[in-house]
């Protein structure tokens, strides 16, 4: 598997790991996306999407949204530190281009903590 892969290690699956990270986490956020992370004990950051109904009825708006902070995160995420991240949806990002979505979530990896190098 190359740098950029998105294996299933890198995903938040199971409910646990959300309660484990609403519990005790810390904060950022951007102009259409928001993100809570803490630290883990695995050796690479892990991703977590919430697109509630609030932020569209449309599944295939909801959808684009999530393809779109997946394909960010796994750009970015040997850059990041091991931290189980849950990416938030604000109901503005809906009407918005690609691009700026993209550039949204560019600006909202660079405040997560970093990796040692």
């Amino acid at each position: 598997m190359g740098a950029f892969c998105f294996p299933r290690a890198a995903r938040m699956l199971k409910p646990g790991d959300f309660a484990r990270l609403r519990q005790a986490s810390r904060r950022v956020g951007s102009r259409y996306f928001s993100a809570e992370y803490r630290s883990t004990e695995d050796t690479a950051a892990r991703l977590g999407l919430a697109v509630s109904r609030r932020v569209s009825k449309l599944a295939v708006q909801r959808n684009r949204l999530k393809r779109l902070a997946r394909e960010s995160f796994r750009r970015n995420r040997s850059a990041l530190a091991a931290i189980d991240v849950l990416v938030i949806a604000r109901s503005a990002a809906v009407t918005v281009s690609g691009s700026a979505l993209l550039a949204d979530l560019e600006q909202l990896w660079s405040r997560l903590p970093r990796a040692q190098r």
